[in-house]
This record gives C-alpha cells, sequence and structure tokens, in this order.
C-alpha cells in the first residue's frame, strides 16, 4: 500500500459548511482520512435538526472525535447517557441521540478512520 509522502493541509474556515437546523459541519479531505468540524448550536438536537434529513430513528454513524468547545449530551438508544466537554476524547457507536447541552454551542472533530472500527476490517 503506497502513501502520499507530502505533507497536506486544509483550513475549516475556507470549507463551505452543510448545515441542517442548528447543526453545521465542515469536512477537510485529506489522502486517506477525512476530519470533520461538527458544530450543534446552542438548542441543537439530533433527532431534531438531522432525524428527517438522515431517514433513520436516530444517528447511526459512529463518532471518533474530540471535543474543542462547548458540552455535547449523548444517550444511547439502550439508554446509557452521557456527556462530554471540551477536551474529552469521545467514540460513539452506532445508535445514539446527542445535543448541545447549556448556552454554548459545541463543536467536535471527528475523524473517518473511526468508522474502520465497526465495519470490523483494517482500515486500507
Amino acid at each position: 500500500m503506497g502513501y502520499n509522502t507530502s505533507m497536506q493541509k486544509a483550513t475549516f474556515a475556507d470549507i463551505p459548511a452543510d448545515s441542517h437546523g442548528l447543526i453545521s459541519k465542515r469536512t477537510a479531505t485529506l489522502d486517506g482520512v477525512e476530519v470533520t468540524q461538527v458544530t450543534f448550536d446552542v438548542g441543537a438536537k439530533w433527532s431534531n435538526d438531522l432525524k428527517a434529513y438522515a431517514g433513520t430513528e436516530d444517528c447511526v454513524l459512529p463518532h471518533v472525535a474530540l471535543v474543542i468547545a462547548g458540552t455535547l449530551g449523548v444517550v444511547m438508544t439502550g439508554g446509557e447517557s452521557a456527556e462530554f466537554s471540551a477536551g474529552d476524547v469521545m467514540l460513539l457507536p452506532p445508535g445514539h441521540d446527542a445535543w448541545s447541552v447549556g448556552d454554548v454551542a459545541c463543536t467536535f472533530v471527528e475523524f473517518s478512520r473511526g468508522n474502520d472500527y465497526y465495519a470490523g476490517g483494517s482500515a486500507e
């Protein structure tokens, strides 16, 4: 397997936001990995802002991310819940709802390689 030996750089501010209700994301695509900045504005909730767009009962995407601002509340379909705040690293399996907690927007940066964990295969 060959790897790109050149450094790569992307700047989130230069990437147009993809917004659904109070949730927006900007995805930087580098060689072999996507890095996405996701912002849940104050009052944002996946089931209110993205459920209709996704067409699923809950979020079925896994997330491996670093929270860089605010707090994200998460509840799994089975009832387990947690909050993740700035500085926390989170791994969310498929099957959850999430929302911004309090009066500060929550922003996290996620890495697409996290999908490999749930795909049952190794990264290629």
